[in-house]
């Protein structure tokens, strides 16, 4: 039999200004090659604690059930989707990107009867749209996209919890692409749930997702709870509704893992659970107005540099996203070559699109620990440099000098 015996891992060091993921932040790294602890050591458990008091003050909330859920961003997803709704449970989704269309794909998949607010790629819905919505479809639970990088747009969610509530339905927001660039302002939305992962603006892995949970919809999950067969106890209750279809992403159990009773359910990712406590304790450290103003500070200059070299950014000023920027790849460019030049010649990723944006735009990332001056100036003189060697006319100088202005140099 013949062996395969591969090298050690030595990646290139590439500067990741796509939508994400992107490049972990130094302390992070050394976080993670911290020596491994038994799940219920007091050691541990102490970091679940601090890792919960720190992601209340990431999310802006006061929720106790504030918590990791090992997996990537897309695990926290699904394990709110299958823990909120039972098959047949009516959900409405904002459709207005991939990742809304991601969330129909979860739901088929619990069995849940889907309504949906489709907006066009490049557009968010107003409230309006979404009242009535609820009013004509009556959904156990509404759940949208912050903001959906495949379109680079923020959906806004002030008054969107408050509507909720008062036509009695639970509501699930993705953070995924905004947590820690944007405001994921929880207890002021109103909303129940919102899940995020560390991978964009967090400045970590992939490989945790971070959640929060309302009293409402802990309540809820609660009703479904059903605790396995091996760690069962005299003294165990069952919740009243239908079991939770996933013992994995069952937020039943997890929540019960993470509470006082410490009720075994999985093996924390440990390595994990040390990048999410420090990719947080950075961002506190910071401060979150500091740290959002230096995004909304990066998104601005990446924008006027690209419209310094005659390019057309996609989607409203209004509503974009201050993380990701999406642009116009212009006529008679090859979009795929530019990438290829951008990391082969510069070592640097910008990202492509999906869907009806594919090949029509290019998604430009500054986030987490890459929302940097220098970073924002080094894409835009690399990409200007390749533009021109692929034969696209434009002034040289133009984009770095924009940006410069726009930090205020």
């Amino acid at each position: 039999m013949t062996q395969n015996i591969f090298g050690q891992i030595d990646p290139p060091s590439r500067m990741l200004m796509g939508p994400g993921p992107v490049n972990v932040h130094p302390r992070v790294l050394r976080a993670m090659a911290a020596d491994m602890l038994g799940q219920f050591d007091p050691e541990m458990t102490g970091y679940m604690n601090q890792t919960m008091a720190l992601y209340r003050q990431v999310f802006m909330t006061e929720n106790r059930w504030t918590l990791l859920v090992d997996g990537t961003a897309r695990a926290g997803i699904e394990a709110a989707l299958v823990s909120l709704l039972e098959p047949g449970a009516r959900l409405l989704i904002v459709c207005a990107g991939r990742f809304g269309l991601l969330l129909s794909e979860i739901a088929q998949r619990i069995g849940a009867e889907i309504f949906t607010i489709d907006i066009p790629w490049g557009e968010v819905a107003t409230l309006k749209q979404i009242e009535d919505g609820i009013v004509a479809h009556r959904p156990h639970v509404l759940a949208c996209i912050h903001g959906d990088t495949s379109t680079t747009m923020a959906q806004p969610l002030d008054g969107v919890g408050e509507l909720c509530r008062r036509h009695d339905v639970l509501s699930y927001v993705d953070a995924t692409a905004t947590l820690g660039g944007m405001p994921v302002a929880t207890d002021r939305w109103g909303v129940d749930i919102v899940t995020g992962g560390l991978q964009k603006c967090m400045g970590g892995p992939p490989g945790s997702s971070p959640i929060t949970i309302s009293d409402r919809a802990a309540d809820y999950i609660m009703s479904r709870r059903h605790v396995e067969a091996g760690i069962r106890s005299a003294t165990t209750t069952d919740g009243i509704r239908a079991r939770i279809a996933s013992n994995y992403f069952d937020l039943a159990m997890i929540m019960d893992y993470w509470s006082e009773k410490r009720l075994n359910h999985h093996t924390e990712a440990t390595s994990m659970l040390y990048a999410a406590r420090e990719a947080a304790r950075i961002m506190v450290e910071e401060g979150l107005e500091a740290r959002f103003a230096r995004h909304a500070a990066a998104s601005r200059a990446m924008g006027a540099g690209l419209r310094a070299m005659g390019l057309s950014l996609f989607g409203s000023d209004a509503h974009r996203m201050t993380n990701v920027t999406g642009v116009l790849i212009p006529d008679g460019v090859d979009g795929e070559r530019v990438r290829a030049r951008m990391r082969d010649d510069f070592e640097i990723e910008i990202g492509s699109a999906f869907g009806p944006l594919q090949g029509r735009i290019w998604r430009i990332g500054a986030m987490g620990y890459n929302a940097a001056k220098h970073k924002v100036l080094l894409t835009l003189g690399a990409l200007e440099a390749v533009l021109r060697q692929e034969g696209h006319n434009l002034v040289s100088g133009r984009a770095v000098d924009a940006a410069l202005a726009e930090y205020g140099e």
